[in-house]
């Protein structure tokens, strides 16, 4: 059955953005558990205009790190019973106990309300920074969204399982799923090539396949392409129907997509949060440039990849394409 969508409304609202030079291309994707709309408008690098934008083109999908990567590396945890998420740092963790982060747990982590500093400025060698530092406000205080969170989190998830969280998310995650071209960066110079090129370097080139930003791992940020994102999204909405058995199945998902904040604002699960405006349609904390979006109600999915930061930081003008997106995805 195809999907009931008004594709040609998405069409023009993402073309949108490559006409005014928001960024030079975007793959989107709306699906189900067994159908797909995609579109792929614009050129991968405006420096080689013959090169269009392909449904599996490479992209740094930023933020989504943290959902593709630290969010089902912990729900592996979780669901195998090694960490409890009302269980304080300080138990698990002989690195921080005695320090600030001994009271804080991994709830708190997992909604934005740890109190912790809002950057993730690292140590730079071992990254212990973020480990030992103050925070900012009691745990459970307020949601602040921060980077920070899923860098701790990594980190214990490595603890815990005694296993770099680059290995752990693709045994327990990626593979299983059949996401084959998903893997953190940075790429080799043949997967770079079919990147798509973001911010320049302090040299002046521009980023293809080095993660831009503040990643959830040392080792950089994490790359993928449509097909797995979709392999993904489509797991979430009903756990193994697809072949391949994850690390993490229905009740860390069903978990996580409720709200956990009790009265803060705005409102949020674990590492997701209710799309603004709606109840039913969940979005990765943050404000990524790779958007995802779920709703297990409506047993729809969604995804926006861009290389927005081919021309500006400035995420104001992608924010109404961006937010945009996800009504028409979902009407």
């Amino acid at each position: 059955m195809a999907l009931d969508l008004d594709i040609d409304r998405i069409r023009e609202l993402v073309d949108e953005g490559v006409r005014d030079k928001v960024y030079p291309g975007a793959v989107w994707a709306v699906g189900d558990h067994s159908n797909m709309a995609i579109g792929t408008p614009g050129v991968l690098d405006p420096d080689r205009p013959d090169e269009p934008m392909r449904h599996d083109t490479v992209f740094d999908v930023g933020v989504l790190t943290q959902i593709l990567a630290v969010w089902p590396a912990v729900g592996t945890l979780v669901e195998d019973g090694t960490l409890r998420l009302d269980a304080e740092l300080g138990d698990l963790w002989s690195a921080v106990r005695g320090r600030p982060l001994a009271r804080v747990t991994v709830r708190h982590l997992l909604t934005h309300t740890a109190g912790v500093p809002l950057g993730a400025d690292r140590h730079p060698d071992t990254g212990d920074g973020v480990l030992h530092d103050a925070v900012r406000r009691p745990p459970g205080e307020a949601v602040e969204y921060t980077d920070r969170a899923a860098l701790v989190l990594g980190r214990l998830a490595e603890e815990l399982s005694g296993r770099p969280l680059d290995a752990l998310a693709a045994t327990r995650v990626w593979q299983p799923l059949g996401m084959t071209r998903t893997c953190y960066g940075p790429l080799p110079a043949e997967a770079a090539a079919r990147c798509a090129p973001t911010e320049l370097d302090a040299t002046g080139s521009r980023l293809r396949g080095t993660a831009h930003g503040s990643p959830a791992h040392p080792q950089g940020g994490v790359f993928s392409v449509l097909p797995d994102l979709a392999a993904f999204l489509r797991h979430l909405l009903q756990p193994g129907r697809h072949g391949g058995q994850s690390g993490f199945g229905p009740a860390w998902v069903q978990e996580s997509l409720r709200i956990h904040t009790g009265g803060l604002t705005p409102p949020g699960g674990l590492f997701w949060r209710p799309a603004p405006g709606t109840d039913d349609i969940w979005m990765p904390h943050g404000s990524p440039g790779a958007g995802a979006w779920l709703s297990p109600q409506q047993g729809r999915w969604a995804v926006l990849l861009t290389n927005e930061l081919y021309y500006t930081r400035d995420p104001a003008p992608l924010a109404r394409i961006r937010d945009t997106f996800p009504t028409l995805a979902f009407a």
